[in-house]
């Protein structure tokens, strides 16, 4: 199971066509090193990414942890900007991590990686605020891609997900311009990050009641029955607005 796995993020060894044709990237972004945390119960697979991240000057792998309880005690040692977290753990699950990190290191960004695609995993995973959620199928590019994406601030759902959700709601996504109007867009947007009532109407300058109003026609208009579907929806769906998952001031 563990070289399964290993294999589909395309680590197969030292000889390993795919990490001999990955080049060694300068980052051309004015930023520091992006610092990663692995924690996978699977240590070839922790040893694979961390290969595959060593050819990449932006990406620096900090530490690694085969137990939740390790990476939370590691994320308040070091400083971590990403952390690359399995589901399946021995002790306390990466849902788990993720929930308890948000308290006590909100500054981490929780990036899942896991072989489970269910739609209850994606929601709870986005329900306790996770910045992304990748498949161990996903190819080390993709992989680049989400640690960069996340580290930038913004939201990562794995291609083949979002092809499942929209999937699973069935019909032809919606026109965000013909169903949503701008403000309904905004709040979609705010309700996508996490964002309460309260803070949503802050955050826009609205009433609560203004905004509850309006989280009631998002959700009739995306035919979902509650805020985690809705943001699931719009993700898989890219009915987000363009500023979705830039960094609240």
């Amino acid at each position: 199971m563990v070289v399964s796995e290993y294999e589909r993020l395309g680590f197969v060894g030292a000889q390993s066509s795919t990490l001999r044709n990955i080049t060694l990237e300068s980052s051309s972004r004015a930023r520091d090193r992006i610092r990663v945390l692995l924690v996978d119960d699977h240590a070839l697979l922790r040893d694979g990414t961390a290969q595959l991240f060593e050819r990449f000057e932006d990406i620096e792998v900090v530490g690694q942890a085969s137990t939740g309880e390790q990476g939370l005690a590691l994320m308040s040692q070091l400083k971590v900007d990403v952390a690359l977290v399995d589901v399946n753990l021995p002790g306390i699950s990466g849902l788990e991590v993720a929930k308890l990190a948000a308290a006590k290191n909100p500054k981490v960004r929780i990036l899942i990686v896991s072989a489970y695609d269910d739609y209850a995993y994606v929601a709870e995973a986005l329900e306790v605020g996770v910045a992304g959620y990748l498949l161990k199928t996903a190819s080390g590019r993709e992989l680049v891609d989400a640690v960069r994406t996340v580290a930038d601030g913004s939201f990562v759902l794995g291609g083949s997900i979002s092809l499942r959700l929209a999937k699973r709601r069935g019909g032809d996504p919606v026109a965000p311009n013909s169903v949503l109007t701008p403000r309904e867009a905004d709040v979609l947007g705010q309700i996508a990050r996490g964002s309460t009532n309260k803070s949503i109407a802050n955050q826009l300058g609205l009433s609560l009641r203004t905004v509850e109003g309006y989280v009631s026609n998002v959700l009739t208009k995306l035919g979902v029955s509650s805020r985690t579907e809705a943001a699931l929806y719009a993700i898989a769906n890219h009915l987000l607005p363009d500023d979705y998952g830039d960094s609240e001031s």
